[in-house]
């Protein structure tokens, strides 16, 4: 399968180029400075949307996964007309381009949708209810692109792992932190379900293979909160879990509210793809491994500084 990826230089972006580019023919698109990737890269900056046609009709993809967006948080909430373009109109017009082609269309959404005030765990059927301008963008992306390809799939995700720069997950915060003996915060009463970017990687993929419609959340099996979180990380590394306080959320003087129960059910997606969805600490030990292996130092040797 001939997958087109945007946002190749991203978290998700570049680990899922870098792990499919094995199995399937990668396209990643991007405006950044990646060289020497063992994918195909096309350098565009995907605010130029007379440019999404061409884009489609030059690579000729059996499928796109749309991972570009403005996913900080607290920026996006100072400049809401930008994260607003790139996080909802890109997404209807690309999705549109593709329905206009036949080509397979896979969205990444947030789980930040929801307001997290549900005491319990959130289907696909609860009505969001964002709390912030990056939530709100991203759900009138997940509306732009359904209403212009209804054949479209969402994924409502949440997950780690080692980025380009490595400050663009929260472990590696906690390693990073951690690992130079530093003092943290971790929110304990902030429940979320995360899921290793590898893991994400092979089920979006395997999502596309199943031709999947429709919204999903696709997330870890397990909800924890993000001290217990940093604590597994320590555990796991070998730091000193000793390091990270807990605290409330609404203690850390955040510019964006955050959600603070983000449970979210993966029922519907575990039942449409015919397995489970890999557990948090299986995804961790993957993770670690690939800090003994090298892999974030690997992974800076594709971007030219």
């Amino acid at each position: 399968m001939k997958i087109l990826v945007t946002g190749a230089s991203g978290l998700l972006g570049l680990n899922l180029s870098l792990q499919m580019a094995e199995k399937h023919t990668i396209i990643g698109v991007d405006r950044s400075k990646l060289v020497n990737t063992p994918f195909d890269l096309i350098k565009l900056d995907l605010l130029d949307l007379a440019a999404l046609p061409k884009l489609l009709d030059e690579s000729k993809p059996d499928a796109v996964i749309h991972c570009a967006a403005n996913a900080l948080v607290d920026a996006c909430e100072l400049t809401p007309d930008i994260a607003s373009t790139l996080n909802a109109v890109l997404p209807g017009q690309l999705a549109s381009a593709c329905a206009e082609r036949d080509v397979r269309f896979l969205h990444i959404s947030t789980d930040a949708v929801f307001d997290g005030t549900k005491e319990g765990i959130y289907t696909e059927d609860d009505a969001p209810n964002p709390l912030g301008v990056y939530a709100q963008t991203k759900l009138d992306g997940e509306y732009a692109v359904l209403d212009a390809n209804p054949a479209a799939a969402i994924a409502r995700v949440n997950f780690f792992g080692w980025s380009l720069s490595g400050t663009r997950s929260l472990s590696e915060f906690f390693v990073n932190n951690l690992g130079a003996g530093k003092n943290v915060n971790g929110f304990d009463d902030v429940y979320f379900c995360p899921m290793f970017v590898g893991d994400l990687a092979d089920t979006l993929v395997g999502m596309l293979e199943k031709s999947l419609s429709g919204l999903y959340h696709v997330v870890g099996s397990r909800a924890i909160t993000k001290y217990e979180f940093g604590q597994a990380i320590a555990n796991q590394f070998g730091f000193d879990a000793g390091l990270i306080n807990p605290i409330s959320v609404s203690d850390a003087g955040l510019t964006a509210k955050r959600s603070q129960n983000l449970r979210l059910s993966i029922n519907k997606l575990s039942t449409a793809l015919g397995y489970d969805i890999p557990d948090f600490s299986t995804g961790l030990a993957k993770f670690y491994t690939q800090y003994q292996q090298g892999y974030p130092q690997k992974l800076r040797s594709y971007t030219q500084l």
